[in-house]
């Protein structure tokens, strides 16, 4: 059977694990943002940004314990609603 000392640690390694590669979606996302080279490519690549925030948030704020950064990210999350609504509706205004 398996103390809690070891549950502990092996979910922190998951979690750091899980951290890393959305630290590195975030910067595939930021470099295909920045090349584009449509405004469908550079949109996807905010929406994936904002949800990789989202997700970074919550795994920090499992790793610090600090619930503060649960709130941070439901922000986040409904900022990046708002966005995709006012994005596509300008999009759907220039057709």
């Amino acid at each position: 059977m398996m103390s809690g000392d070891t549950s502990t640690s092996i979910l922190t390694i998951a979690l750091l694990i899980a951290l890393n590669l959305l630290l590195f979606s975030l910067l595939i996302g930021l470099i295909r943002a920045w090349l584009g080279p449509s405004v469908a490519d550079r949109f996807s690549a905010v929406l994936l940004m904002g949800t990789g925030g989202v997700a970074i948030l919550f795994i920090l704020a499992i790793l610090l314990q600090v619930s503060a950064l649960y709130d941070v990210a439901l922000v986040l999350a409904l900022l990046a609603v708002v966005g995709t609504v006012a994005l596509t509706q300008s999009e759907s205004n220039h057709d």
